[in-house]
């Protein structure tokens, strides 16, 4: 029993740290037999298989002609029986080898021959039947997780086996035929990953390999699927004001999407130009009024939505156009002469809107010199203007006004004259 538990102690510690030498040969075309060299014992062979190896151990032979062992091999599974040289153990001392790079789960043949310096061998012993283990099982559980913005988070159980070091993190998508690798996460009991800088609202699947300390890869794991979170939906029905002066009042309807914390209001000063950001806004808020000071300025808007994970809805609806009150249009005069002692003006609205009018009287004063006054709040469609001397040149041009106090080009200038009394 002791001599069961120290020979077993001594094949696990070869799997590790092997001390012999090996060295492939070619086979021979005939070997050179000599039934009179000591034989290795066919019982007293033993072996641990691992994935891709077989660790061997036999009694070594007391014949002092001989200085080492060859190996025969044959894989049952591609040429049957037929064995081959691969190996030459140098010393007789040596009772440890360990075959290396072989197929998981296949079944080998082996015979072993003491061999002398001569290149003659012993009989082989009876053939050894060995099969190595299979690959690793795959990761037991792997779920990925849905509706997350511009990431999956994939989970899975560690791998049963303490052998595992690493695992493989695989991706591609349904519409992509090659898998992609991601990232190499080290230890077994590594059970998260998460995958960012995706795209929005696309299937994404994911599989994971593990890898032993002698990197032997698993069979992957089961297929998992999942969807990136979508793009919120936009406001709704946006609407622009067209009769404001000085303003633009913009108005919208909610948007369907149920997480939403904040609007975004976009501006341009044409239908297709760029838009830049110009005012953000809790989500209670669907009313903006955007103050401008110009009068007839247009304006194109887009809205867009933000949810609670920083998802923005994409700009590329329809822009909505806005613009200020325009001008009035001017008034126009009728009538203007010298009446009397006074100068008439007369003049139709031009336009509506026009609540009142200013006319602007221009004084000559010296060669070069000219004062101007201003006259407001005249409702009516005519002024009289008493206040002129005889012999200077008056010059009047007329604005009309709205209720908002905008107000229109004023009108060409017209010149009058009352004219000096003649001397007798």
């Amino acid at each position: 029993m002791k001599r069961l538990i120290k020979l077993t102690s001594s094949i696990l510690l070869v799997l590790f740290v092997s001390g012999c030498t090996q060295t492939n040969l070619i086979e021979p075309t005939k070997p050179k037999i000599d039934d009179t060299l000591e034989a290795v014992d066919s019982n007293s062979i033993r072996s641990i298989p691992d994935i891709t190896s077989i660790a061997f151990e036999w009694q070594k032979v007391d014949d002092p002609r001989v200085n080492g062992y060859y190996i025969y091999r044959a894989n049952m599974q591609e040429e049957g029986q037929k064995l081959q040289r691969v190996a030459f153990v140098k010393n007789r001392y040596s009772t440890h080898y360990v075959d290396t790079k072989l197929i998981p789960d296949t079944r080998y043949l082996y015979s072993f021959a003491s061999a002398t310096a001569q290149e003659t061998e012993s009989k082989p012993t009876l053939s050894y039947n060995v099969q190595t283990l299979p690959v690793p099982v795959p990761v037991p559980f792997i779920q990925a997780i849905s509706n997350m913005p511009r990431q999956v988070k994939i989970l899975w159980r560690p791998h049963e086996s303490e052998r595992i070091k690493y695992y493989i993190i695989e991706r591609t998508t349904p519409t992509t035929a090659k898998w992609e690798e991601l990232e190499k996460l080290d230890g077994r009991l590594q059970v998260e990953y998460i995958d960012t800088k995706l795209k929005d609202n696309v299937v994404y699947m994911y599989r994971i390999k593990a890898y032993t300390f002698e990197d032997i890869e698993s069979m992957p794991s089961e297929i998992v699927r999942a969807q990136t979170k979508a793009l919120p939906e936009p406001a709704m029905n946006v609407r622009a004001s067209n009769d404001q002066p000085r303003k633009i009042t913009i108005i919208w309807d909610a948007s369907p999407t149920t997480d939403i914390v904040n609007y975004n209001i976009y501006k341009s000063n044409s239908a297709d130009g760029s838009f830049s950001l110009l005012k953000t806004l809790p989500i209670s808020d669907l009313q903006y009024e955007d103050i401008i000071n110009e009068d007839g300025k247009i304006r194109f808007y887009k809205i867009t939505s933000v949810d609670k994970d920083g998802l923005e809805s994409a700009l590329l609806m329809n822009s909505t156009m806005g613009v200020t009150l325009t001008k009035l249009n001017k008034p126009i005069i009728t009538l203007a002469q010298i009446q009397g002692e006074k100068a008439i003006l007369n003049w139709q609205a031009g336009d509506n809107r026009a609540e009142s009018y200013t006319v602007y009287k221009t004084i000559k004063e010296g060669f070069a010199s000219y004062k101007t006054i201003k006259i407001n709040n005249i409702t009516d469609l005519r002024y009289e203007d008493k206040d002129i001397v005889r012999g200077v040149e008056y010059k009047y041009n007329i604005q009309a006004v709205d209720k908002f106090g905008i107000s229109s080009e004023q009108t060409q200038d017209v010149a009058l004259t009352l004219p000096k009394l003649s001397e007798k």
